[in-house]
């Protein structure tokens, strides 16, 4: 859970304000992911253009290797939601969100409550606050980035955002508080779990440094993500389970069948 302010004890409870509740079980499994040659990707406007929210943007219309796409319109990523405006949450419910999935701490979320679409259902799934002795995570980014492939806690909150993306009739949004990192991890998955080139998805996850405004503080988990960052979830993925399709069937605790699911919905 990434996001932060300042420095020691009272840092990290500040943290917690920038940087679960279970849904559905799925099963455990074994996906195939190709990593390989980038796919030519056509030219896609990904924001949501919301006031409120500027990270806010479609997962989809990414190519895969085997000649799919992905659906634009079912999953939509983005930064904290407590600053949405009237036309923001109307502009949502026309875009059919169903279900917001929420990454963030019990203190985050105090902080800034969400606002979400009339209609729509929401998931607490916190991804690192489940365990208190995670939370310094939160002020160091190599330490974020690996507790969120070796913390179960923080594979349960993920397997339920992916269980939640199939069980959902209708959209499905997800955030943390920049939109950056506990939802960057999960839209690399994601992305990769449908056979996204590893090139497109670190493009995509770089992106939100282009989509983050506002005034810089010059604190690096604030401002933006680094690469190295998302290598270093890639890399702990490779020590721990030996490869993405061991860390999804182990880690994740998803099935063949829960993949395919995910593929029959998310892919044309």
């Amino acid at each position: 859970m990434p996001n932060g302010c300042a420095r020691p004890a009272a840092t990290v409870a500040c943290a917690l304000l920038i940087a679960c509740a279970p849904v559905p079980a799925f099963a455990g499994g074994m996906p195939t992911a190709d990593q390989g040659v980038s796919v030519p990707q056509v030219v896609v406007d990904r924001s949501l253009h919301l006031e409120g929210a500027s990270n806010a943007r479609d997962v989809g219309g990414y190519r895969t290797a085997d000649g799919h796409t992905i659906r634009m319109g079912q999953v939509f990523r983005t930064n904290a939601l407590d600053k949405l405006t009237p036309s923001d949450l109307a502009a949502l419910q026309q875009r059919g969100v169903a279900s917001v999935d929420d990454f963030r701490t019990v203190v985050e979320r105090a902080m800034s409550p969400d606002r979400i679409p009339e209609g729509a259902g929401s998931n607490w799934f916190d991804v690192i606050g489940t365990n208190p002795a995670n939370l310094p995570a939160l002020l160091d980014m190599p330490s974020m980035y690996t507790l969120m492939v070796s913390d179960p806690g923080a594979g349960r909150a993920f397997h339920d955002a992916l269980a939640n993306i199939v069980n959902t009739d209708g959209a499905v949004l997800y955030h943390c508080s920049a939109g950056k990192d506990r939802t960057g991890w999960m839209t690399a998955v994601l992305l990769t779990l449908l056979g996204v080139s590893r090139e497109d998805v670190n493009a995509d996850y770089m992106l939100s440094n282009q989509y983050l405004t506002g005034p810089r503080t010059g604190i690096a988990f604030v401002d933006g993500v680094e690469q190295s960052w998302l290598d270093t979830s890639f890399a702990t993925v490779e020590r721990l389970y030996g490869g993405f399709d061991n860390y999804v069937r182990d880690g994740l605790q998803l099935s063949a069948d829960d993949i395919a699911q995910l593929k029959d919905k998310l892919l044309a």
